[in-house]
């Protein structure tokens, strides 16, 4: 592939992580991988394609491997004490929730997917407590 090509795909998979896919930070290293797949040509690092492919899958393996734990972690708030601090808080619930059921709730300014672990029903309008942060899942129970 030409230089420009790898910088297209590259641009592609950059805009898809960060506008339109949470993939955690997996697409960001594809894209910065064919980006300096990309950046080898423009300097004259002439490769055959299978050369290129290779170099790509490998530059991809060896962010994946070193660095996306700790970036993503540092980016969307995996730091000590973060899940700790929403545990036990009260969320307002908008419309009935069945047991092992889930919806969509304000809490903290923000839209959260809120699963109901407790063992009844939750009505709507009702009031519940946070147990357990699961990603951007709350897991609640009445109060």
């Amino acid at each position: 592939m030409l230089w420009w090509h790898w910088m297209i795909l590259g641009a592609v998979i950059l805009s898809a992580e960060l506008f339109a896919i949470d993939a955690q930070f997996y697409l960001v290293f594809l894209g910065i991988s064919a980006g300096l797949v990309g950046l080898a040509d423009l300097l004259g690092i002439a490769m055959p394609e299978w050369a290129q492919w290779t170099t790509f899958a490998v530059l991809s393996l060896v962010f994946f491997f070193t660095f996306r734990k700790s970036l993503y972690e540092k980016i969307r708030g995996g730091g000590v004490g973060f899940r700790d601090t929403i545990s036990g808080d009260i969320v307002n619930i908008t419309e009935d929730l069945a047991s092992g059921d889930e919806s969509r709730t304000e809490f903290r300014g923000t839209k959260w997917t809120v699963r109901n672990t407790g063992p009844g029903l939750i009505p709507a309008g009702a009031r519940a407590k946070v147990v357990k942060v699961e990603g951007l899942t709350l897991h609640i129970e009445a109060e």
